[in-house]
């Protein structure tokens, strides 16, 4: 199971930060195209980006030049999850290696590097992949070791996110750079953290030399987002992306999203994952990416489509991920936050607004529709669990009563629940009705009309972070969790 643990994969707040990223959604097909002009080279280049991935599991494309199929080059993800390259000219394959490894982690970012010298003596350096700073030996399949120029850097478009307006990225990208001209390794893109040696994070690179034609996107700019800062203002034009989509979540602040791996029958994610549609067939929806054992925790979740003509949402916390009901494995309907068998589960009711744990309920507080904002405050220094309603908490509730815990619902210690870590999660409740909920972790997909951040300056929130409370990402969790 791919899950992020506090301890295993968070950075502090030390070094270079990258402040934004870009969330690619390839339900509305989201890409940055470009046509590149003359005077670079397509006989030696470098690419360098950080993604983190979303859907898996079929064929998505990176960065990619498009004339036509016998002319195009290609780096994307196969829908086996393979990292792969190609270079198709004319009837001839110029370039191509396909990864064994399969990258399946929708929870972490990783770094791409891709190298292309044509001219280069031993020929099987001539096209390289790295990622993480490892270089990838071990493939698939192989095509010709490249002897001539690639299709980058030509007349033909470019696209990132998109092939000839298909195959659509989902996911986030960071830190994209262009090299032109030059072979760069890995190292001069990023570095090992100094506290944690196995992770591997970016630095600086506004200081290279980008060449002609290259360019350096770090999506800082809202109203501008294909702006490159690399100082040759080789832009890209914008296609279905918006500022909602200039996202907070980085290769340096990772934040919590719905796990990408693991959710119910008849769900789709969507939107980086923040997004969690369940048919009118599903009852397990899905739970959050990160894990917490300690600390106090705030997210909201916005109820946006009701499908069956009923509200039967729930949303809350769930201690054991891997089946919410006892012999249920994940991907079925396994049942809802608050079922039966599942002690260390808890939940906030749409119809009636009741609470419920272990398939027992208990009244709480509001009912809630489409368009409603569910805020929960998740305290495990003093085992409470606290639910707002567009902005009101539920039940007199108090979420910095502490160990008094007013208005509360109290909840198992992590140490004695199944994973040792609470998990938010959403649901159905009956595999009847089914609707949409999106999952706001501090970087939302969808609008935010007002703004609020946590005590560390993290997060933009519709309502009000409760006092001693902070949004779900690695930075945080590298100090409270």
């Amino acid at each position: 199971m791919s899950l992020l643990i506090p301890g295993t994969n968070s950075i502090k707040d030390t070094g270079y930060s990258v402040a934004n990223s870009l969330r690619f959604n390839s339900g509305s097909s989201d890409r940055l195209t470009r046509t590149f002009g003359s005077g670079g080279s397509s006989a030696l280049w470098t690419w360098s980006g950080w993604i983190k991935r979303s859907k898996l599991g079929s064929r998505q494309s990176i960065f990619t030049a498009y004339s036509d199929a016998s002319n195009v080059t290609r780096m994307e993800f196969t829908a086996n999850d393979e990292l792969k390259f190609n270079d198709e000219n004319g009837s001839n394959t110029n370039g191509r290696i396909v990864s064994t490894a399969k990258y399946r982690d929708p929870s972490a970012w990783m770094h791409i590097v891709f190298h292309w010298d044509s001219s280069d003596g031993t020929s099987s350096d001539r096209l390289r992949m790295y990622v993480n700073n490892e270089r990838v030996t071990n493939f698939s399949d192989t095509g010709n070791a490249p002897t001539t120029t690639s299709r980058l850097n030509t007349a033909m478009t470019h696209e990132i996110g998109s092939e000839n307006n298909g195959t659509f990225f989902e996911g986030y990208m960071a830190e994209v750079v262009f090299i032109n001209g030059a072979n760069l390794d890995p190292d001069q893109f990023g570095e090992y953290d100094e506290d944690s040696p196995t992770i591997w994070k970016p630095k600086d690179v506004s200081g290279l030399t980008f060449g002609t034609t290259g360019f350096y996107l770090d999506f800082e700019d809202s109203s501008s987002l294909g702006n490159d800062v690399s100082g040759n203002n080789n832009d890209w034009t914008v296609s279905n992306l918006t500022s909602v989509d200039q996202s907070t979540d980085t290769c340096t602040n990772n934040y919590s999203t719905m796990n990408g791996l693991y959710f119910g029958s008849g769900v789709t994610m969507s939107e980086g994952n923040l997004s969690v549609a369940m048919n009118a067939s599903a009852q397990f929806g899905a739970f959050s990416s990160i894990g917490v054992s300690t600390g106090k925790w705030y997210m909201e979740m916005k109820y946006t489509v009701q499908v069956a003509g009923a509200d039967r949402m729930m949303v809350g916390i769930s201690g054991n991920p891997a089946k919410l009901r006892e012999g249920a494995p994940i991907g079925s309907d396994a049942g809802y936050v608050g079922s039966n068998t599942e002690a260390t589960s808890y939940g906030y009711y749409s119809d009636g607004g009741n609470s419920y744990n272990n398939d027992v309920s208990s009244s709480y507080g509001d009912s809630w529709t489409v368009n409603d904002i569910i805020g929960i405050a998740l305290d495990l220094d003093n085992n409470k669990l606290y639910f707002s309603k567009n902005g009101t908490w539920q039940n007199s509730g108090d979420p910095t009563s502490g160990s008094t815990g007013t208005g509360a619902i109290s909840i198992t210690a992590p140490s004695s629940v199944t994973t040792g870590n609470y998990f938010f999660a959403v649901s159905d409740t009956s595999g009847v009705y089914g609707g949409t909920i999106v999952n706001n972790f501090g970087s939302p997909s969808f609008t935010i009309s007002s703004g609020n951040s946590d005590g560390n300056g993290y997060g933009n929130f519709e309502y009000a972070v409760p006092s001693g409370y902070y949004a779900l990402n690695t930075k945080n969790l590298a100090e409270y969790g």
